[in-house]
């Protein structure tokens, strides 16, 4: 049995590729590379010295490879470098055109914030494309290009993953179009797809489709989109997905309303980051959600009728607390019955002690609570001023020295829990295991 691994080592001087196969290795392309002839002559003195001259005994391995097994090698690499193999030997020349991976990278090309350069490797992908053997299917693909893409490209690009039966497609793009190409909303055979399209203009969103006829999509990862309201006047941009199992919406707005609706049979984890807009409310149709994390600058409604079978929670506030209600916060904990490992960051923890007479309160829920972690955060800037400013609102008069005292216990870049915080949180679940994480 043949031990494999591979090792590609780049950067932006010296760019090369290793591949180790058992005794035998190669090292291909960048500046400062060997060249082929070069490579083979010293792999056979090696063999020869290391045999006494006998070279049956320590034969080419590489050479002898399946080439399953080298085009699995292959596949690892970003696509440049998996061309530059072709130098290796004439049975390579070939062989990057068979690979089930594209990884096309701009920062694998030297300054690849340059104009020029990008223009480069926007030529190397039009190549890539149009000299792939056009009957090997596409397993996945990955382009991640700096600077302004060009719409006509991004379609190409797409039209050619569906077009060759694409499973996982990865795209991270600067491109002002205001709707994703037409060929995305009919592929049949994606299960992952994630997607980032960023504007020169800041505020403005590439609209997600209200409907994808995606059947085998089980992961969706989204950023910086909108999302704008159905026939049915709701917000609903997922519940065509029958088979989605993870979620990831970042950055993402809605427009004309401040409502989300996330409706899913089969999804299992929802993450949710919403470092710059606000949602009113989210309404979750969810009955097989296991996993929800959050991290916001705002705590949204929840609301839907399945919220009970949530059993891991992570929240997490973003830099601006303004718009932090704590009782919405406290509504979470209570309607999310059924949790069994809570993760908080301190920040919370903070914000949850704002709820006027918060240790006082009889907490129904965390009955089955089995576990608790508290990260240790410090406050930004903008949160220590929201912190100060709602203590200090609360307090019908006060004093210099409550004054000094509050200042204290959110003051800028501090990360502290607030006194019993964490039994109030654990009263329904003594015996819950408490994990400090600094």
């Amino acid at each position: 049995m043949v031990s494999l691994s591979s090792v590609a080592t780049t950067n932006n001087k010296n760019a090369r590729l290793t591949v180790l196969c058992g005794v035998g290795m190669v090292v291909v392309g960048g500046q400062g590379a060997m060249p082929s002839k070069m490579v083979s002559e010293t792999m056979k003195r090696q063999r020869q010295h290391k045999n006494g001259g006998n070279e049956e005994k320590n034969k080419d391995i590489i050479s002898d490879l399946p080439e399953c097994i080298l085009l699995h090698i292959l596949s690892f690499l970003d696509t440049k470098y998996a061309v530059q193999t072709c130098t290796l030997s004439k049975r390579w020349k070939d062989l990057w055109k068979h690979v089930p991976t594209l990884t096309l990278i701009s920062s694998s090309f030297a300054l690849s914030w340059c104009r020029k350069n990008l223009k480069g490797f926007s030529k190397f992908v039009s190549w890539i494309l149009s000299k792939r053997d056009a009957s090997t299917a596409l397993h996945t693909l990955d382009f991640d290009r700096t600077g302004l893409v060009e719409p006509h490209l991004l379609k190409r690009i797409v039209k050619y993953a569906v077009s060759h039966h694409v499973q996982r497609l990865r795209i991270v793009i600067k491109c002002d179009i205001q709707h994703l190409p037409s060929c995305f909303f009919s592929c049949r055979t994606l299960t992952s797809l994630d997607l980032y399209v960023a504007h020169r203009i800041d505020g403005q969103r590439t609209l997600f489709p209200n409907s994808l006829n995606l059947p085998a999509l089980t992961n969706l990862s989204i950023h910086a989109f909108a999302f704008c309201i159905n026939n049915n006047g709701r917000v609903e941009p997922f519940s065509t997905f029958n088979r989605l199992n993870s979620l990831i919406i970042d950055n993402c707005k809605v427009l004309d309303a401040k409502n989300l609706s996330i409706s899913s049979s089969t999804l299992a984890n929802l993450t949710i980051q919403s470092k710059y807009e606000l949602y009113r409310e989210i309404e979750l149709s969810t009955p097989s959600l296991c996993t929800f994390v959050y991290t916001g600058i705002s705590f949204p409604k929840l609301s839907g009728n399945h919220l009970r079978p949530v059993k891991h929670l992570n929240i997490d506030a973003d830099t601006d607390l303004k718009n932090a209600e704590p009782s919405v916060l406290l509504s979470w904990l209570i309607e999310l019955t059924n949790i069994r490992s809570l993760i908080v960051s301190s920040t919370i923890l903070q914000v949850l002690s704002l709820v006027p007479d918060l240790l006082k309160l009889k907490f129904p829920s965390l009955c089955n609570l089995k576990s608790l972690k508290v990260e240790m955060k410090p406050l930004s800037y903008y949160s220590s001023k929201a912190l100060i400013d709602a203590k200090l609102a609360q307090l019908p008069t006060i004093s210099r020295e409550e004054v000094s005292k509050i200042i204290e216990e959110f003051k800028f870049r501090s990360s502290s829990i607030p006194d019993g915080i964490v039994a109030f949180l654990l009263q329904n679940s003594p015996s819950a295991e408490v994990h400090i994480i600094d």
